[in-house]
């Protein structure tokens, strides 16, 4: 097989439809535009949501809320998710790396850890956050906790 001897899959190209090329070859004239109107003419591009002069759904709809662009958020990880997997690894450190490489949360997570649930041995967790019943309940099992 050489380069110059490719070509495409049998039927896989068809010829453009060639249009304004005179009354002969049957699409002349209009071009296959019809008659009139703004779809006739040059430079026609429809609006985005135009609805034929009926105002359009986005303009009938109520505006209303705001997104905080400063919102940090967090993925939020319970302590009884932490106690199942100090268990599976059978680690008593357990960080955001670990998290990840086992599936808890995404590589580009911000992780919190959350109350739920409790602990039945020390474990030191390093996260990004902590919520006050988890350090509590960190701290009361004996075990340490840091920020990232």
């Amino acid at each position: 097989m050489k380069i110059h001897t490719l070509k495409p899959a049998e039927g896989s190209t068809r010829n453009n439809k060639r249009i304004g090329r005179g009354q002969g070859s049957g699409r002349g004239g209009t071009s296959t535009r019809g008659h009139k109107g703004a779809k006739s003419r040059s430079g026609y591009s429809r609006k985005i949501g135009f609805e034929g002069g009926q105002m359009p759904l986005q303009r009938r709809v109520p505006k209303f809320g705001f997104k905080n662009k400063f919102r940090v958020a967090y993925k939020g990880v319970n302590l009884d998710t932490i106690q199942a997997l100090s268990e599976k690894v059978k680690k008593d450190k357990i960080d955001v790396q670990l998290l990840i490489d086992n599936g808890v949360v995404r590589k580009d997570d911000l992780v919190k850890v959350l109350g739920r649930g409790e602990l039945t041995k020390k474990i030191d967790v390093t996260a990004h956050a902590f919520s006050a019943s988890a350090v509590e309940a960190i701290e009361k099992a004996g075990g340490a906790i840091s920020k990232l």
